[in-house]
């Protein structure tokens, strides 16, 4: 795969943060903490009527009792977590948006048990609002076949394992000893049976009301940063799309893709920044390529019309080895650097 880079000369850079399990104040790195909490946003009024009663039990052991499904239910809702800080240092708070079969859970502390991008944001001044999105996490299901139209996947380790790129081809085993991974990865292999704990079932046709629900946070929160991982991305461009007085600025990592150039009124984007960031090994698997290529055709298309957007592969600033998960890779913090510094030069 051909790869070009726009961003020459990016100096990747750690945030400063505490060490962990020491109290955080101002002056060492970290951060005084306003207000922790959570909401759910979106969703709508389902009613269902006409289904038959059947003889279910709630616990195994007791006996069954008759359970109407109908009645009126809430629908397509996402979850939200979030962290404000007492003196943030930026007025945009980040809005990070998982992948498919991921949750919020992805940002926080990292499988092998480093800080993750929450708190990496956080020590740098910037709130942080972490997202399950429906189906995921705290977030809600669809009852199937009624409101959710398909049931859901399940992903094996070894899907997991070869496409996020953590060894190639052939390459999973049950047993860890046994497994290959890429010798240059930087994905904590090790730890890689304990990240899959978090990996959920993954819906298929709730792409509608999922993208519905951040908007709908887009619009509670106000201006902000929005920050997609993989799938998250396409709901990440059309928010954007949507709401450019709202999103100031969009951060992909890896995202599935990015709309048809020809159907994007571009002039709404001038003034709303773009960072594009990919990992390694993407020649692993040909639907890499096309993903990659469809963002790269919004990119240039975005530049062409007056537009802003970085294009960063990582390999050619020297991280050679990222896997898909980047925001989990050994290197994270050097990332979670490199997106910080071109935010406080891109977004005001």
């Amino acid at each position: 795969m051909k790869r070009r880079s726009l961003l020459a000369g990016a100096v990747p850079g750690a945030l400063a943060v505490s060490a962990p399990g020491t109290a955080l104040a101002d002056d060492d790195g970290g951060f005084r903490v306003r207000e922790v909490g959570g909401f759910h946003v979106g969703g709508e009024a389902v009613t269902l009527s006409g289904l038959p009663a059947r003889d279910a039990y709630v616990a195994e052991g007791q006996t069954p009792f008759r359970v109407d499904p109908n009645g009126d239910f809430q629908s397509g809702q996402i979850y939200v977590n979030y962290v404000r800080l007492a003196r943030p240092r930026s007025p945009l708070p980040v809005l990070m948006w998982h992948g498919g079969g991921l949750t919020g859970a992805c940002f926080e502390t990292t499988p092998d048990r480093r800080q993750g991008w929450q708190q990496r944001f956080l020590s740098a001044g910037r709130d942080v609002y972490l997202t399950d999105g429906l189906g995921a996490g705290r977030a809600s299901w669809g009852r199937y076949p009624e409101v959710s139209k398909a049931e859901p996947l399940f992903r094996t380790k070894k899907e997991l394992w070869e496409l996020f790129r953590i060894g190639p081809a052939g390459s999973y085993a049950t047993d860890p000893r046994n497994r290959r991974p890429y010798p240059d990865t930087l994905f904590p292999v090790a730890a890689f049976d304990e990240f899959v704990k978090q990996v959920v079932p993954r819906f298929r046709t709730y792409d509608r009301a999922t993208q519905a629900g951040y908007d709908a946070l887009v619009a509670r929160v106000g201006p902000s940063t929005v920050l997609t991982h993989s799938a998250g991305g396409p709901f990440g461009f059309a928010a954007t799309i949507a709401a450019p007085g709202r999103v100031r600025a969009h951060v992909a990592i890896e995202p599935s893709g990015a709309p048809d150039p020809a159907t994007v009124d571009f002039s709404r984007l001038r003034r709303v920044p773009h960072l594009i960031v990919w990992g390694d090994h993407l020649d692993a698997d040909a639907s890499w390529q096309g993903l990659y290529d469809s963002t790269r055709r919004f990119h240039d298309a975005l530049r062409a019309a007056g537009g802003h957007s970085t294009w960063i592969d990582l390999r050619d600033h020297g991280h050679r080895g990222n896997s898909h998960m980047i925001m989990m890779d050994r290197n994270s913090h050097r990332v979670a650097g490199m997106i910080n510094s071109w935010l406080n030069e891109h977004v005001r």
